[in-house]
């Protein structure tokens, strides 16, 4: 299930904890050995700072993504670059400021990617990999080389954590999911230790204490694991303080898995700020045990990293302090001396969860009321795709009423044209095509709702089955409801079509076509060019009006051409009434050559 082997974890633990001791090395690299055909770069934490987790002034050190650095780390259907801000930001990544400002450096230092070309050029895989804070460096790598390499170098990426923070929020899980990258994300934590969990409290509340323990992780520090600090009360309060904001986040999540709102915590919230992060990757738990535990589902680890940590009795209390500190370090020391691979207990069917004791999670002291929280994680992730296949049994269905407009679109192919043909509404065939397009919108406006709260898996947006359909329903069906809003004069009310009145279901299929295609945004509009065409025709008969608009109307003609051109549009368009009057209208110097020959060879009559 992790296509990694137990060699190369070992090797990428080693390596990781020589950079941690090496933190004036912006990474190392260890060559592979004979016959192996792994490369394994690591990144050290650098400097144990409480700067080096949190910078700028929000309160767990989160910022928005920088989309021209991480272009994916966004949801392809509800990102919309011309939204207002506060709606863009709901579908772009948070992440953490201080891992991002080093990764920039690090990215800056060419030595990095001629070391990962030579290992690309040799066929080799490259495992990116951190102990602490630069495992958080090794993810953000590992998503940067992902997103500037062909699909066909996907698979050379690899990125193998030891006890990294948090790195972001849930849109990082979802982005790499859709692009089926988040098998390449291995992230081992140990049951009690408190760096994984850290940016689940925000900074005013545990600044004191985390500077007090920080020396503790620090090689160049004279408290470099120094008992006292490991056994101070800075480290319990740490601890303590940590695990009350987890609880909250995790309480939070589970009550928005079960639908049973927690009314006490909803009115917390409104005062009181939750951590945004949350996991991504496969999780790997250690137990102490040689019994690993591995989760994928990213709800349920979350889930864990809270129980986990959860304390039996007032003996583990009186060693949680130096415990929390102590297995941040210990993670050589536990995969060294008891990691066997066939003991990793791979756990995916988790809405089936036994409440009582099963064998799996026992090692890791869950309660009855962990598990539930668990099992609820399983039972969401196993109704999106239920979801999904509510959606594949209505393909037949869209299939038959999408070939009823294919047909209804050729009746007029050597006529009006059915973008016209539907504005009039003449005859039965027309309201016949308007059921047609009813039906299919209400299936598509349903699956832009699910998308838009995440109840679809993932992947859904990436699917090429689904992006080809969705595609095709574009093409089709958009044209007859921008002559239903003509028709009816909506803009007369409600403005311009692409302003106000273009629906979900549009938008987010051409983005997920423009996403497929590495396509700029916004240039497959090939299926709403009417509207801009009906805009434009509204000022025909004005020359002052139409001349002010040239670059509209030039840039039109041009658009028009070149989808004809690469057979997105068909030679139909051209007799449409509605394009024949505008184009007619149009001073001699604004009819462009490609317009004019393609309407020539078309054989249409008002070409001058």
């Amino acid at each position: 299930m992790l296509d990694i082997g137990e060699e190369t974890i070992k090797k990428s633990c080693s390596l990781a904890f020589k950079a941690h001791k090496s933190p004036g090395d912006p990474f190392l690299v260890e060559n592979s050995a004979a016959g192996s055909s792994d490369v394994v770069i690591s990144f050290p934490a650098g400097t144990w700072s409480v700067e080096s987790l949190f910078s700028g002034e929000s309160p767990f050190g989160e910022a928005k993504v920088d989309l021209e650095l991480f272009p994916s780390l966004k949801s392809v259907g509800n990102y919309d670059p011309a939204a207002k801000p506060e709606e863009r930001d709901f579908a772009t990544a948070t992440i953490n400021q201080a891992f991002v400002d080093k990764v920039k450096q690090v990215l800056d230092n060419p030595q990095l990617k001629i070391k990962v070309q030579e290992a690309i050029n040799a066929k080799k895989r490259i495992i990116f990999t951190g102990h602490s804070t630069g495992g958080a460096i090794a993810a953000f790598v590992t998503i940067w080389f992902l997103e500037n390499f062909s699909k066909e170098n996907s698979g050379s990426f690899f990125c193998v954590t030891f006890g990294s923070p948090l790195i972001g929020d849930h849109i990082i899980s979802h982005a790499l999911r859709r692009e089926n990258w988040s098998e390449y994300f291995i992230h081992f934590v140990m049951r009690y230790d408190i760096v994984p969990r850290i940016l689940l409290a925000p900074l005013s509340s545990i600044r004191q204490e985390f500077e007090k323990i920080l020396p503790f992780f620090d090689p160049n520090s004279s408290e470099y694991k120094s008992q006292s600090v490991g056994s101070s009360q800075a480290a319990l309060d740490l601890f303590t303080k940590v695990m009350s904001s987890a609880s909250s986040v995790a309480s939070s999540a589970a009550s928005k898995l079960m639908g049973s709102p927690n009314l006490l915590l909803e009115t917390v919230t409104k005062f009181i700020n939750l951590s945004p992060y949350k996991p991504f990757g496969t999780y790997i738990f250690c137990t102490g045990n040689g019994k690993p535990v591995a989760l994928k589902n990213p709800e349920a680890v979350l889930q864990l990293l809270f129980f986990t940590c959860q304390l039996n009795n007032e003996t583990e209390r009186a060693t949680i302090a130096s415990k929390c500190l102590d297995q941040h370090l210990g993670y050589y020391d536990e995969l060294e001396g008891s990691l066997d691979m066939k003991s990793v207990t791979c756990e995916d069917n988790l809405e089936m969860l036994n409440l009582a004791s099963d064998g799996i999670f026992d090692d890791l002291g869950l309660s009855a009321r962990a598990r539930q929280c668990v099992r609820a994680a399983g039972v969401f992730q196993k109704q999106k795709q239920e979801n999904k296949v509510k959606f594949d049994s209505k393909k037949v269905k869209m299939e038959e009423e999408m070939k009823k407009l294919r047909d209804y679109r050729g009746l007029y192919e050597d006529k009006v044209g059915y973008y016209d043909a539907f504005k009039l509404q003449g005859v039965k065939k027309d309201f016949e095509a308007n059921v047609s397009r009813l039906e299919l919108a209400a299936i598509w406006d349903e699956i832009t709702e699910m998308l838009k709260k995440y109840d679809l898996p993932d992947e859904f947006e990436a699917m090429s089955d689904w992006v080809k359909l969705g595609t095709e329903f574009r093409n089709l069906v958009e044209p007859l409801d921008i002559a239903n809003f003509y028709r009816h004069a909506k803009g007369e009310d409600t403005g311009v079509y692409m302003e106000r009145g273009r629906p979900k279901r549009y938008k987010y299929t051409q983005r997920w076509l423009e996403h497929e295609k590495k396509l700029p945004v916004g240039s497959r509009g090939e299926s709403c060019f009417w509207a801009e065409l009906e805009e434009l025709h509204k000022l025909s008969g004005n020359l002052q009006a139409v001349n002010e608009e040239k670059k509209r109307v030039l840039n039109l003609q041009e658009q028009v051409g070149k989808w004809i051109e690469e057979g997105v549009l068909g030679m139909d368009v051209l007799k449409s009434s509605t394009f024949q009057a505008w184009w007619s209208e149009l001073p001699p110097g604004l009819k462009t050559e490609t317009i004019s020959g393609l309407m020539t060879g078309a054989g249409n009559s008002q070409v001058e």
